[in-house]
């Protein structure tokens, strides 16, 4: 091990990027040569007086470039052939779209050395993955994608099954299907924009329901039914985005009646529902027949794989879906679907996932701890918090203040089907962002908005 240690500045990147750059600047000037061990992280931190995950982070990162090799129990090393070819393009590494709520970033160096053998296993059959493919997966992918949908208690037949392109072109295919221009889709008060922008550009008409600390109520459902005659129902019933909430078990049961007497097709859109350790049961076990379940990969996995697993209510509603996606994307990538499978047979992507889970919830710690004093909403494993303006302090200036903090936020503008927006903001914990710059960034906000902080 030599006695390396970076230099770093106040301004510029992230410190977790200056130090991932100077270990490659280090590695190109033959300071750190290859086989050469890295200090410990611990120590590291403590030399620099910063916090030991930004030097997990950075280590990540160095990881990711794949300038280094970690060994459980013995450090970190350069690795010991470097290629400039092998190196990250630095104009990918800060691409992202802060409009988003993401989860956060692998930065375990053991972690990803894992997710990177599965990319080395997936590209020996590179070629063949560059040709089209069924257009709702191979039956080696769909194994797979029933494996990890029985971690939500679902057990639906192959038949059923489909590996989609994302979220969001599964929903747009499945409005499609069981709408027509014109006609009334329900969904919560509060949703997601993305549902918002499909029903515009199908020409849909959404209904906001009304919401309780559960989530829709029943009352609102059937009243809505009643006087509406929808085509659909849309719900994100777990770590609702924006607010947070779960719908428990009880409230879920009482809307799967309800759906299945009108025989109302759902939407369940469960984006989060991999990520709490006990969630309730999805609508998809509840009330299987009228159901459209969308186990989306973007926040327990990774939304670059731009992938789904999605549960059809039969499998005449499958092969419509597979018609559907056909004329709108083809196929789902068969790159990133062999990669996913890969990852779910070795077991990567449960790791993943249980990252995933302890790390928001150390952010939102630092959250609860930070934001102390303001009102919010907010959950263990949630990707963000929901909170509420104090009086006086307007949401469109507050985004402004916050410009250039790499903290994602997203007005209630966003969010709210029916009614005047309230003053609401979504603050996002997750994506490239680390703990430290996430504790800076929140202690700023909380100046901003506390007394002479907002109005000075």
């Amino acid at each position: 091990m030599i006695l390396w240690t970076p230099s770093l500045t106040e301004d510029g990147p992230p410190r977790y990027q200056q130090i991932a750059d100077q270990i490659e600047a280090a590695i190109r000037t033959g300071t750190l040569k290859p086989g050469d061990r890295l200090p410990p992280q611990r120590r590291l931190a403590a030399r620099l007086g910063i916090d030991f995950t930004t030097v997990s982070r950075a280590y990540a990162d160095a990881a990711a470039r794949r300038l280094t090799d970690s060994h459980v129990g013995r450090g970190t090393f350069v690795r010991k052939s470097v290629r400039a070819t092998e190196t990250a393009d630095p104009r990918r590494l800060r691409d992202e779209d802060l409009s988003m709520n993401m989860p956060p970033e692998v930065t375990d160096p053991e972690l990803l050395s894992f997710m990177r053998e599965g990319l080395d296993v997936v590209s020996a059959n590179l070629v063949s993955l560059l040709r089209y493919q069924a257009t709702l997966g191979g039956d080696q992918d769909r194994m797979a994608a029933s494996s990890w949908l029985s971690k939500r208690g679902m057990v639906p037949s192959l038949e059923r099954i489909a590996v989609t392109p994302g979220a969001h072109a599964t929903m747009t295919a499945i409005l499609s299907i069981i709408a027509q221009a014109g006609d009334t889709v329900l969904c919560e008060r509060i949703t997601y924009p993305g549902l918002r922008a499909i029903a515009a550009r199908l020409n849909l008409r959404l209904i906001g329901l009304q919401m309780d600390a559960d989530g829709v109520t029943p009352d609102a459902l059937e009243t809505a039914i009643a006087r509406h005659a929808p085509k659909a129902l849309y719900l994100n019933p777990t770590l609702h985005n924006p607010t947070t909430l779960t719908i428990p078990e009880d409230r879920r049961i009482l809307l799967a009646e309800i759906i299945t007497r009108h025989r109302l097709p759902l939407i369940e859109d469960d984006a989060y529902g991999f990520i709490p350790p006990s969630a309730p049961p999805p609508f998809a076990v509840l009330a299987p027949a009228q159901t459209w379940h969308i186990g989306g990969l973007a926040k327990c996995i990774g939304a670059g794989l731009r992938l789904a697993y999605t549960v059809a209510p039969d499998a005449r509603a499958a092969f419509a879906l597979a018609q559907a996606l056909r004329a709108i994307s083809v196929m789902p990538s068969p790159l990133t679907t062999a990669l996913m499978t890969r990852w779910i047979e070795d077991g990567t992507a449960d790791r993943i996932r249980h990252f995933i889970r302890a790390e928001i919830a150390a952010r939102q710690q630092i959250a609860a701890s930070v934001l102390s004093g303001l009102s919010f909403k907010a959950e263990p494993n949630a990707f963000n918090i929901w909170l509420k303006l104090p009086e006086g302090a307007g949401r469109a200036e507050l985004m402004g203040r916050m410009a250039g903090r790499h903290i994602g936020l997203m007005p209630s503008d966003a969010f709210t089907v029916d009614g005047d927006p309230a003053e609401h903001l979504r603050i996002c914990l997750g994506g490239a962002i680390g703990r430290d710059e996430l504790r800076a960034g929140l202690s700023f906000m909380h100046g901003t908005l506390s007394g002479g902080g907002w109005m000075g």
